[in-house]
C-alpha cells in the first residue's frame, strides 16, 4: 500500500489520479478539512481550464467534473460551518 502522504503529494499535482471523483476526497478520513479543500480548489481549476478548452474546441476525452467539485466544496465548507461556534454578540467565536 502507497504511503499516505505520498497519495497526498500525487493528488495536489493531479486529483483525479488518486480519488475516482471529488466526493471520494470527502471521504477519504485521513485528511483534514483544509487538505481535502485545497485538493478540491486544485481539481476545480483544472475543471475550468477543461471546460475553457472544451470552448476553444480543444478536446481530450476527459469529463467534465467541474459541477460534482462544487458540489464537493460546497458540502465541505456547510460541514465545516456547522461544527464551528456560534459567534458572540461581539461577532467572533467562542
Amino acid at each position: 500500500m502507497a504511503d499516505q502522504s505520498t497519495d497526498y503529494d500525487r493528488a495536489l499535482i493531479d486529483p483525479g489520479a488518486v480519488y475516482a471523483s471529488p466526493a471520494s476526497i470527502l471521504d477519504d478520513a485521513t485528511l483534514s478539512s483544509a487538505q481535502k479543500l485545497q485538493l478540491l480548489r486544485h481539481w476545480e481549476a483544472d475543471a475550468r481550464e477543461l471546460e475553457v478548452a472544451e470552448e476553444e474546441g480543444m478536446m481530450n476525452g476527459e469529463p467534465d467534473r467541474l459541477s460534482d467539485v462544487l458540489l464537493a466544496i460546497e458540502k465541505l465548507t456547510a460541514d465545516d460551518a456547522k461544527h464551528r461556534d456560534a459567534p458572540t454578540k461581539q461577532g467572533g467565536g467562542h
